[in-house]
């Protein structure tokens, strides 16, 4: 009779158990179900979701875990969206990259010597994006690695995402992969991944790099204001929908510099300083933007307003650098002893700006001007010739006809 009784008490306990299990496990279902099925998710509806599911995992079974942590991980991403939160973004990877871990485990037995199931390539396409919206860097190139990977092989699993999402989600992928080739420089690469999804506005950016490289300035500026105005239409106001978020953020505050410069150099001065201006008001510190919007002052014959903005450049190029060692902000500071016409502390500072660091565009006019500030101080000969030859690299921000004036005249001077 004694044992009767424990056998039938063991059983309420297991259906108690049972039944508080199922009660976790579609709660879990429910509160993810609320978060997927809007289109911007809201933060306490991610919030509640991510616990749920960690609730759910403290009594799933092996089977189900992975599942649970991609759900867990959607979740994270959905608030790190929502809230803009770089260690959130971190957080979804991790959740990822466990949902990964414990891949293997969703089939119990597996057919004597079958291969095991490989992981979704979806899956990991979903932990690189999150990865490349928090960090840079080594975690970047890892993530693209990760990325590129996984686009090789694309695959999708009905029963851990609907298949339009996972199409959605490996596009994503493809997109970032676009911006890292952006970034390197790297266009026609850029715009096959970018093809993938030619609402987002990076395809028609593409073309306005392609444009300015081929010193098509206004068809350029053409194309990124139509970019900009898209992203504006997508990142602002309500904000991304998720699946809009899955793809990089742009940012505006070059892009608006980037259409400012290719304005300038179409002969758009107005419409140049008015995009400058935003561009500055975007990111106040912007070295480059203040270095374009006084080029282009000086185009407009505001000589003092130019100086102003030269010296504001450099100011501001030094207060990023890591112990005074910017060679953009030598550069700045030694155009504004130049027009000076302090031509020998000018040609000190290109010297110093030679010596430390600078983006690529910028190296070949620090050196132009160097040799400009030398043949403007009157040496007409060595420096001369080295001006002209610098000349074939500079970008098309440095003032090329006025040094050819000056060293066409140098020339003369020396032959009388």
């Amino acid at each position: 009779m004694k044992v009767c009784a424990l056998a039938l008490l063991a059983t309420f306990i297991l259906l108690a158990a049972d039944k508080r299990q199922a009660a976790t496990a579609l709660k879990a279902q429910s509160d993810f179900e609320r978060v997927e099925s809007v289109s911007r998710p809201r933060i306490p509806d991610a919030e509640v979701c991510m616990q749920s599911q960690a609730a759910a995992l403290s009594v799933s079974s092996p089977e189900e875990r992975s599942l649970l942590f991609y759900r867990k991980g959607y979740c994270n991403f959905a608030g790190a969206a929502a809230s803009e939160d770089p260690r959130q973004f971190l957080a979804a990877a991790a959740e990822f990259d466990k949902a990964i871990e414990v891949w293997p485990d969703r089939i119990r037995k597996s057919p004597k010597h079958a291969p095991p199931e490989p992981v979704s390539a979806a899956l990991r396409v979903f932990a690189g994006i999150a990865r490349l919206h928090a960090a840079t860097g080594a975690v970047a190139a890892g993530a693209r690695q990760e990325i590129a990977a996984a686009l090789e092989s694309p695959s999708c699993k009905p029963d851990l995402m609907p298949a339009t999402f996972c199409a959605e989600l490996l596009a994503g992928g493809a997109q970032w992969l676009g911006w890292i080739a952006l970034r390197g420089n790297q266009l026609d690469e850029a715009a096959r991944h970018f093809s993938r999804t030619p609402g987002s506005g990076w395809s028609v950016w593409v073309q306005g790099r392609r444009d300015f490289d081929n010193a098509r300035y206004g068809p350029a500026a053409a194309q990124y204001a139509q970019a900009i105005d898209r992203w504006k239409r997508i990142w602002q106001g309500e904000g991304p929908t998720f699946l809009q978020a899955l793809g990089p953020r742009p940012q505006y505050a070059s892009a608006l510099a980037d259409w400012g410069g290719a304005r300038l150099l179409a002969g758009d001065l107005p419409g140049a300083m008015l995009t400058l201006d935003a561009s500055i008001q975007a990111d106040s510190a912007s070295p480059y933007a203040l270095f374009l919007r006084a080029r282009a002052k000086e185009l407009a014959g505001s000589k003092d307003a130019a100086l102003a903005d030269y010296n504001l450049a450099s100011r501001f190029a030094f207060a990023a650098a890591l112990d005074l060692a910017s060679g953009e902000a030598h550069l700045y500071r030694g155009i504004v002893l130049y027009r000076r016409q302090d031509f020998a502390r000018a040609e000190e500072e290109f010297s110093s700006a030679l010596n430390f660091e600078m983006t690529g565009a910028l190296l070949p006019d620090a050196r132009a001007w160097r040799h400009l500030a030398a043949v403007a101080g009157g040496a007409c000969g060595e420096a001369r010739q080295s001006l002209n030859l610098a000349l074939a690299k500079v970008s098309p921000f440095f003032p090329r006809d006025e040094a050819r004036s000056l060293a066409s005249a140098c020339g003369a001077a020396s032959i009388q």
